[in-house]
């Protein structure tokens, strides 16, 4: 007995093969149904073909003498009366038989100059039905016409024999099709199967076979490429953040061990060692700063925080954070400058606290690398679809080939390498931009003197219609 994963069965199992027995079964119930139409259809034409046959022999005769329409009667055979009614008799008042080819009244045929139904049993032959009519006649008796239904019943059973005849072969061309189709669909499925086996097995370069994704089959295989493609790409990112974290956290805490280890090497007085004990917890403080900043940005990147968004006014998020920055401004010899538009407000939909430390962490970059004497400025416009908000200074400015770069983890460019920091800031910003699904361009900024500035523009999409945002108290 073979075992129910027996590569034989393995067509029979496809969704092809289920789908050409599906496609089978529809085929027989679409003749069945057909076959069933052309019987009613056929039924009722014959039987209306018949009753105007009947009827119109019979108003023809019925004008007839007696004595013309018994010559008529005996001598059907010779002439056109033959061609048209299969059996004609003519009885007397009582039903006894005066002459033509109906010898015996039919049983439950009655006089009323309507057309019945009745099954005539002539002889020895089989039973058969016809269709009769009697009318009365001059002279007190009686005219009854039958015209048989033969013709119908060899059309059926000519119908009946081709819809048999044409099942099997129909039947047998789909099954075949559907194997041979299932049997492609199996072997394109095998090589991906075997793809993905080399993929588990460690070689993240692997890709399914996805050609031009013509067919539903390959569409997928090119999607589960793009997510590979992806996995790859993240996978990367965290081999190289590993390796910046282990990069960035052993020169600091190599510092604390080497000044522990020298204060513990000789005695030293009190003041010392709190000094030393003081540099091994900015030191300390430095690495805790990393790790919270990564774990701050996979809470962030985690996509949780969207369930509480909500419209934000950029105009007095804007407000509070300069109000809040502006000392620090002016003691760095600064100029923080809001220059939000006060036509209006302009809303934009995401957590507000969230985009406070997007602006918190862009003004803290600003002044760093922003001489004194030099201009901060927040600003924000409306544009086509969207709000662009820009934080400008007038610094040393980032590099074209840099600005994609300092958007990664840890990385510090060689400008920026004597001012404290772990690198991550920019990372924190995109990683709530997207979670917003705002876009980030770094530009230059207006500058002064030597220094290019720098400029970075967020372009936020309309969250709204006007109607809702004066729902929320937004709108004019």
């Amino acid at each position: 007995m073979s075992r129910p994963d027996n590569p034989r069965f393995g067509v029979l199992r496809t969704a092809t093969f289920r789908l050409t027995l599906a496609f089978v079964a529809a085929i027989i119930g679409g003749m069945i149904l057909q076959i069933v139409l052309l019987f009613v259809q056929m039924t009722h034409f014959e039987s209306a073909r018949s009753s105007a046959i009947l009827h119109r022999e019979a108003d023809i005769l019925v004008q007839e003498t007696p004595q013309h329409l018994e010559y008529q009667v005996r001598e059907r055979a010779t002439n056109d009366l033959r061609v048209v009614i299969n059996w004609v008799g003519l009885f007397d008042g009582h039903y006894h038989h005066i002459a033509g080819d109906l010898k015996t009244w039919p049983e439950g045929l009655r006089v009323d100059g309507k057309v019945h139904r009745l099954t005539l049993s002539p002889g020895d032959d089989l039973p058969y039905e016809m269709r009769f009519l009697a009318v009365r006649v001059r002279g007190g008796r009686i005219l009854v016409l039958a015209h048989s239904l033969h013709l119908l019943s060899e059309l059926q059973y000519m119908i009946r024999r081709g819809a048999l005849l044409s099942v099997f072969p129909i039947v047998v061309f789909a099954l075949l099709t559907g194997v041979v189709l299932s049997h492609r669909a199996l072997a394109r499925v095998k090589t991906m199967h075997e793809a993905i086996d080399r993929i588990m097995q460690g070689d993240v370069h692997e890709r399914l076979p996805a050609a031009r994704e013509r067919d539903e089959l390959e569409r997928l295989a090119g999607s589960v490429n793009r997510m590979l493609d992806r996995l790859e790409h993240l996978m990367d990112e965290v081999r190289d953040v590993g390796n910046d974290i282990a990069h960035d956290l052993r020169t600091p805490l190599s510092r604390v061990r080497a000044r522990l280890e020298r204060a513990t090497s000789s005695p030293h007085d009190a003041d010392h060692l709190n000094a030393v004990i003081e540099r091994a917890t900015q030191d300390l403080d430095q690495c805790f700063s990393v790790i919270t900043a990564l774990l701050r940005i996979g809470e962030i990147e985690n996509g949780r925080r969207r369930a509480g968004f909500a419209l934000v006014d950029l105009t007095d998020l804007v407000a509070d954070i300069v109000d809040l920055y502006e000392p620090i401004a002016e003691t760095n010899g600064l100029v923080l400058e809001n220059a939000m538009p006060i036509d209006g407000p302009l809303v934009v939909f995401g957590d507000r606290d969230l985009l406070i430390e997007v602006l918190a962490n862009l003004l803290d970059n600003a002044m760093k690398f922003t001489p004194q004497g030099g201009r901060v400025t927040v600003s924000a416009e409306s544009g086509p679809g969207a709000i662009h908000l820009r934080v400008c200074d007038t610094g040393i400015g980032i590099p074209d080939a840099e600005r994609d770069a300092v958007l990664g983890r840890f990385y510090r460019s060689d400008k920026s390498r004597h001012v404290p920091g772990s690198g991550l800031g920019l990372s924190l910003v995109m990683a709530i931009l997207r979670l917003h699904a705002a876009e980030l361009a770094i530009l230059t900024g207006p500058g002064e003197g030597d220094l290019p500035g720098c400029c970075f523009d967020m372009r936020f999409a309309f969250p709204v219609g006007a109607e809702t945002a004066r729902i929320e108290g937004y709108g004019t």
